[in-house]
């Protein structure tokens, strides 16, 4: 059996990281990789490859930087060719990227099956490009893999339930934080007791220079109660340098 992956951005490795291992261990099964390029940055694509034991890609589309519906499309093409020259028996995607619906539509239309891994998740608001990804993804898919009871819920409700093809199968995501605990590091910072973790990058805090400002301005009070900290995105990084 030949399973094609597609991924392209940083969760998606991180989720890949798991299940691809399971797969090297698994007799009768090839995996080719797919690595769209969404994300290109070192620091949010290869380190990952390097450090969480993930095959390289079989191929990198190197298509990043683009409006959603040009990245969507190109993405489309490429990997369209790549499904006719592999032929595979399925295609698994992960998640909610322009990569996932990319990878489910090419597939789809060419009657190969796809597998989508964390499918049900709705956060119900159509203004998130991921809303729409997800939900065209799940419409798209064969096989649905989805987190939580709640997404079996998601997809009764959207009509798309079949005890058969929907798994509950749990969240990949600490697959990967369970296998990658041995290996991780103190921070060369010293981590207060008590703290607040965020992060800040989706496009409807980050495109509006004075939203950002006001989200910025808001964690410095609350870092005048309890310590925050943030891992800073490349994208919040450009705009606030």
């Amino acid at each position: 059996m030949k399973v094609l992956t597609v991924i392209g951005a940083r969760p998606q490795f991180i989720k890949a990281a798991s299940l691809s291992r399971e797969i090297s261990r698994t007799a009768g099964i090839e995996e080719i990789i797919v690595h769209t390029g969404q994300h290109f940055d070192h620091n949010m694509s290869h380190i990952f490859f390097d450090q969480m034991q993930i095959p390289k890609p079989h191929y990198n589309l190197a298509i990043n930087s683009l409006n959603h519906g040009a990245m969507t499309g190109r993405m489309m093409e490429k990997i369209e060719e790549i499904l006719l020259e592999e032929r595979p028996d399925a295609v698994l995607v992960y998640g909610d990227t322009n990569s996932t619906l990319a990878g489910a539509l090419a597939a789809s239309k060419l009657h190969i099956p796809v597998a989508h891994v964390e499918a049900g998740i709705r956060s119900f608001n159509k203004r998130m490009p991921e809303e729409l990804n997800r939900i065209c993804t799940d419409h798209c898919s064969t096989f649905l893999f989805c987190p939580t009871i709640q997404g079996i819920e998601n997809l009764k409700a959207e009509g798309l339930y079949d005890e058969e093809y929907v798994l509950l199968t749990g969240d990949i995501m600490y697959d990967s934080s369970l296998f990658f605990l041995e290996y991780s590091q103190s921070p060369s910072f010293e981590v207060p007791p008590r703290f607040v973790l965020t992060t800040i990058h989706r496009a409807e805090n980050t495109d509006e220079i004075s939203k950002l400002k006001e989200i910025i301005e808001g964690l410095n009070q609350l870092n005048k109660v309890v310590p925050v900290l943030m891992p800073i995105h490349p994208r919040t990084e450009k705009l606030i340098v």
